[in-house]
């Protein structure tokens, strides 16, 4: 998968996001203000969890918003083996067993597992421990990265 074609893949799945917590914050906002969600007592609080409910959902809508806005944006840097990662970077990591990960340094939706005909990449961003250590490395280079509360050792053998 080239880096264009994860872009939009990226791209794609923050907009399907957007629609459905759009879609969530809309249905929230519409239970809490519906007749059938007035208190009968004062100790009936179905209204008020439907109304932060809805107000999650719509927070929720809007870091996406941010998102999709950020990497409708982004301009992809191109690589070497002499260029130092920073953002739009797709990495290749592989550890003291030879396992390989693929990670994408993006600005936003860290977590974002990307799925490509040779393997999983994953999305991770700057603010991240994983990305933090990235920044600045070169093809060659070790680092140390926290995993699951476990500290592992990864060379970085390709940045495109």
């Amino acid at each position: 998968m080239t880096k264009a074609e994860l872009l939009t893949t990226i791209i794609n799945s923050l907009e399907a996001d957007l629609a459905l917590f759009f879609a969530a914050a809309k249905a929230a906002h519409e239970a809490a203000t519906h007749e059938e969600c007035a208190p009968d007592n004062k100790y009936d609080t179905t209204a008020l969890e439907a109304s932060y409910l809805a107000q999650g959902q719509a927070n929720r809508a809007q870091e996406i918003r941010v998102a999709l806005e950020g990497y409708r944006n982004l301009v992809l840097q191109d690589f070497d083996d002499e260029s130092p990662i920073r953002l739009t970077a797709l990495v290749n990591l592989e550890d003291e067993e030879g396992n390989q990960r693929r990670l994408f340094l993006g600005p936003y939706a860290g977590g974002m597992k990307i799925p490509a005909a040779d393997g999983e990449i994953v999305v991770i961003t700057p603010g991240s421990p994983l990305g933090r250590s990235l920044l600045g490395k070169q093809v060659g280079d070790e680092l140390q990265a926290e995993e699951h509360a476990l500290t592992a050792a990864f060379t970085v053998v390709q940045v495109v």
